[in-house]
């Protein structure tokens, strides 16, 4: 739970945890307004309060709930607008051969499709198989993504092109 703490000048940080529980409800509130999904919406409402936790220091105990307002509205945006991103991205990156090889049923079909998944990684550091499971398969955002394997954005976004650049060239072979 959160607690409150001292700086060096024995000044109080805010109490985020009593903020919390008075300010939660609204926050949560705008959340879901702007979600529409509760589990997003949660989210975002402990992202809210994390960047509090992580500011804490350097606010003051005045305008609280207009400032987690906005910071609720703010990571709600760029939520959204990373959905929006991602299904883009996904839409262009899926096609083409990984699509149809995570759709495969026959047996014997998905011994070719790992055959051809094992040549398309086998090119490629291990990491980049992780990033196409997690940005292709599992729906992760690419910041997201890039934050679980411990590489920026734009390093995700590289790698990504250079598989669907050799996923292209395998595609005309075939």
């Amino acid at each position: 739970m959160f607690h409150i703490e001292t700086d060096e000048e024995n000044e109080l940080a805010l109490d985020v945890e009593s903020l919390y529980r008075k300010y939660g409800p609204m926050v949560l509130r705008r959340c879901r307004q702007l979600l529409e999904n509760e589990a997003h919406a949660v989210e975002a409402m402990q992202d809210v309060f994390v960047n509090l936790l992580e500011k804490r220091d350097s606010l003051e105990d005045q305008g609280l709930s207009s400032l987690l307002y906005t910071m609720a509205t703010n990571i709600c945006l760029n939520i959204i607008r990373s959905h929006r991103r991602k299904s883009a991205d996904s839409l262009d990156e899926q096609e083409g051969v990984l699509e149809r090889i995570a759709v495969l049923e026959e047996p014997e079909q998905g011994i070719i499709a790992n055959m051809m998944l094992n040549r398309i990684f086998d090119r490629h550091p291990e990491s980049t198989r992780t990033i196409a499971t997690l940005h292709l398969h599992d729906g992760y955002t690419l910041e997201d993504t890039a934050r679980a394997v411990g590489m920026s954005v734009s390093g995700v976004r590289k790698r990504l092109r250079q598989l669907k650049a050799q996923v292209n060239e395998l595609e005309g072979r075939v």
